[in-house]
């Protein structure tokens, strides 16, 4: 059986694109659990504090925006790779990024897939219900 109520981690600083992205997986999942960092410092805080604390699991699905303030998305994919922890988490590049470079790069990098933002609130919402994959796979 899908499991519909994932715990899904947003990585994204744009407020115009967490809210449309909020309105996508409560429409595709409304049993979904979102939370959302704004930075790549204020991720890699909010995964290794919750490593350490098994009370706190870690989530189904990381969506990862690349272009972030302090630490962008693709020094945080690096990091997150380099710990073994997180080698099993599921990482989705989500970005305006439609550069083959940025993809190769990320892709080599260890994210699971990469997907360039699209321009309206349906493709938003078909792209979100392809996700599910990634948090059923272990299932």
């Amino acid at each position: 059986m899908d499991r519909l109520n994932a715990l899904v981690l947003i990585a994204e600083d744009d407020p115009d694109d967490q809210l449309m992205l909020h309105d996508a997986f409560t429409e595709a999942y409304p049993d979904c659990q979102l939370n959302f960092v704004s930075d790549g410092v204020e991720l890699i805080e909010r995964l290794t504090d919750d490593s350490h604390s098994a009370h706190i699991p870690l989530p189904d699905l990381l969506l990862l925006d690349l272009n972030m303030p302090l630490k962008d998305g693709r020094q945080a994919l690096q990091e997150l790779r380099a710990n073994p922890f997180f080698a099993a988490l599921p990482i989705v590049v989500l970005t305006t990024s439609s550069s083959d470079e940025d993809k190769n790069a990320c892709i080599a990098s260890g994210a699971d897939d990469y997907v360039v933002k699209p321009s309206s609130f349906t493709e938003l919402l078909h792209i979100v219900e392809t996700l599910q994959q990634y948090w059923n796979r272990h299932d």
